[in-house]
């Protein structure tokens, strides 16, 4: 007989390595909720929205000015994005068949640049409303590089630095647990180191800073200039470049924020807990994937500035004044 039944509880037991191997998928298996109808959808429409976000950009940034600082940093932005995008189909693959076959060189890779797109993304809205920021103080029209080899030389620089940072962080990435080769972007193991969960807190709360600082330094900044101008607002371009920088703001606090909160509170249960919480580790996964979203930010800048937008934005604007 494989079954046998317990004398007390009336319940089945297994013997010996089978009922170990049976405990072991037990605890895997509410390591892995259940997410592939929710990211296959998520992530195309990713894929689809971030794809239609560089090209419609690309056709702006050619009549742009390239030795601007602002001009450069949303460049690199597009290859942040543009370099994400090439990943997403890999995992849309994995969501569908249920099996990584890439190897798990690759997974990580994959896996990581999930994380390194939303942190180089958050670094370049940084950039750009700080620029902002430094024009609208200083009255300037734009700031910008001496020479174009300037601007050229000053995005290699950076992509060199990231680059130094990242590719030691990639190769450390998942290797203290072992995890298997066919089952990727389950590396939540990693948390239960200490140094681990110090780092994603100190990460936390610096994101979670910063954003809040960049939303109350820009709703003080539109009061200001709403107070100067009043009702003519809307028909001035310093009250439209600022409203611009909400965008920015608005894709930090709807992509970026809600996964940095809720990691803190993931982070709380991984450190008080020997195994995983189905739940906790659903929700995790699926405040990580909505970073993924961000992509989509190029097609909103696009609309952002057209004709269209702005005019709704004064009818809407005529409306409140109306009341």
């Amino acid at each position: 007989m494989l079954w046998k039944p317990l004398s007390d509880a009336g319940a089945l037991s297994l013997p010996g390595d089978i009922y170990s191997m049976a405990l072991n998928i037990s605890k895997n298996s509410s390591c892995n909720p259940i997410l592939t109808p929710h990211l296959t959808r998520l992530y195309f429409t990713v894929l689809a929205g971030g794809l239609m976000g560089v090209i419609s950009i690309l056709f702006l940034l050619v009549k742009m000015n390239t030795r601007s600082v602002t001009t450069t940093a949303v460049i690199n932005l597009v290859v942040v994005h543009s370099v994400f995008l090439l990943t997403v189909p890999f995992r849309l693959t994995y969501l569908i068949t249920k099996t990584w076959v890439f190897g798990l060189p690759f997974c990580k890779f994959v896996s990581a640049m999930l994380h390194i797109h939303m942190y180089l993304t958050f670094l370049f809205y940084v950039v750009i409303l700080v620029i902002r920021y430094l024009i609208f103080f200083k009255c300037k029209d734009k700031v910008e590089f001496y020479r174009k080899l300037h601007a050229a030389a000053a995005s290699v620089g950076m992509w060199l630095l990231v680059i130094v940072i990242v590719v030691p962080v990639v190769s450390q990435y998942g290797i203290q647990e072992t995890y298997n080769e066919q089952d990727c972007f389950k590396f939540h193991k990693e948390l239960s180191h200490v140094y681990v969960q110090v780092i994603n807190y100190l990460v936390a709360v610096i994101v979670i800073a910063t954003g809040v600082g960049l939303l109350v330094f820009q709703v003080v900044i539109i009061a200001s200039i709403v107070r100067k101008l009043r009702h003519s607002s809307p028909s001035h371009q310093e009250f439209w470049a600022q409203l611009k920088n909400l965008l920015f703001i608005g894709v930090i606090f709807t992509c970026f924020l809600p996964y940095q909160l809720f990691r803190v509170y993931y982070l709380q249960v991984v450190a008080h807990s020997e195994g995983c919480n189905h739940d906790v580790a659903f929700y995790n996964e699926i405040f990580l994937s909505a970073t993924a979203i961000s992509c989509c930010d190029l097609l909103l800048f696009v609309l952002g500035g057209s004709h269209w937008f702005k005019q709704k934005i004064i009818d809407l604007w005529n409306c409140l004044l109306c009341r």
